[in-house]
């Protein structure tokens, strides 16, 4: 990765994601990121800060998702430290609930290119 986020960068990310790669998807993040699950306890939901709790919480992801897969997706870029990717999230739990949600990542970019912040957003089904 260079020092500036692009679409290519973006795309690539999403890509680790549906491989369920975490050393590929760890490879985007700064040691000392930052990630907002789109579900918690809190408002802004779970929050995992460090690398070593950023992995442990995507390692829950597809622990809980096992076939979750991102697509219909899009990214827009913003400067030189900001992207964002809107997306649709399908799996089934593990407990067999069917999950369909569309959501997004608003993602921040440290100036060595790394992934310093992530928030994630789903749409809330009724």
């Amino acid at each position: 990765m260079g020092d500036k986020v692009t679409q290519d960068v973006l795309k690539g990310f999403l890509e680790a994601f549906n491989s369920h790669d975490l050393d590929a998807i760890m490879g985007y993040f700064a040691d000392d990121c930052v990630f907002f699950m789109p579900r918690g306890a809190r408002p802004r939901g779970d929050q995992y800060v460090g690398k070593a709790a950023v992995r442990a919480g995507l390692a829950t992801r597809f622990a809980g998702i096992p076939n979750v897969h991102y697509g219909d997706d899009r990214h827009w870029v913003c400067g030189d430290d900001v992207g964002v990717s809107e997306w649709t999230l399908t799996g089934t739990s593990t407990s067999g609930q069917q999950i369909e949600v569309r959501g997004l990542d608003l993602l921040e970019f440290d100036h060595n290119g790394k992934i310093s912040r992530k928030d994630s957003f789903w749409k809330i089904l009724e």
